[in-house]
């Protein structure tokens, strides 16, 4: 009897653990994708895993495999790791240019460094951009609300924002647009021009 209820109580133990994690992978799920402006089909044509299942995932009711994650993070360019991480706060954390997480797109022209750990949820972000001479970088309209705040350390920059004419910037320059549109930044120098992006999300409204 001892045995058995032993037993009970370790079973209860591991589908407890298992509730938690999947209800906290769940809320990772939700908070990236939105983050990223993607809807459950976008996602789902990005990463391979259907919105079904991506739609149980957050919603805590199941539990993917180790192989989905890596399809889901790997789609929203993040660690596996934060799919599955408990939120934490730390007072001092030091983001070292040597282990700094760089993006790149249109084959190297255009470059985003987080200023900020991915792990932690938040509603403003911190980049460092970098965009090679005479390049220029679209981007797709982020989801409603959305505002964007550059300011150009290095070069001379063009930001077009939906049908607002274009803005040139020099050093120094800032601009703030709601980034809910699509938008480009034209490098019109020869040499690397360096911006600071700061992009704030509105709270995400449940229906």
């Amino acid at each position: 009897m001892v045995a058995e209820a032993s037993g009970t109580l370790v079973v209860a133990s591991r589908a407890e653990s298992i509730d938690e994690i999947s209800a906290l992978t769940g809320q990772n799920l939700r908070r990236l994708r939105t983050r990223r402006g993607y809807s459950l089909d976008r996602l789902a044509k990005i990463s391979g895993v259907s919105r079904a299942m991506l739609g149980q995932i957050e919603t805590g009711k199941s539990s993917p495999t180790i192989a989905i994650l890596w399809k889901i993070a790997a789609a929203l360019d993040v660690s596996c790791s934060s799919l599955i991480a408990e939120p934490h706060e730390t007072a001092l954390r030091v983001l070292t240019h040597a282990k700094a997480k760089v993006l790149s797109a249109s084959e190297g022209r255009f470059q985003t460094r987080a200023l900020f750990p991915y792990e932690s949820e938040r509603k403003v972000e911190f980049y460092e951009l970098r965009i090679a001479a005479h390049h220029t970088e679209k981007a797709d309209a982020h989801r409603p609300g959305t505002v964007e705040n550059l300011v150009v350390s290095r070069g001379t920059v063009e930001i077009v924002a939906g049908r607002h004419a274009p803005q040139i910037l020099g050093e120094g320059d800032a601009i703030l647009f709601e980034a809910d549109v699509a938008h480009s930044y034209r490098n019109m120098t020869g040499s690397e021009a360096v911006l600071f992006l700061v992009t704030t999300y509105v709270e995400e409204i449940s229906g």
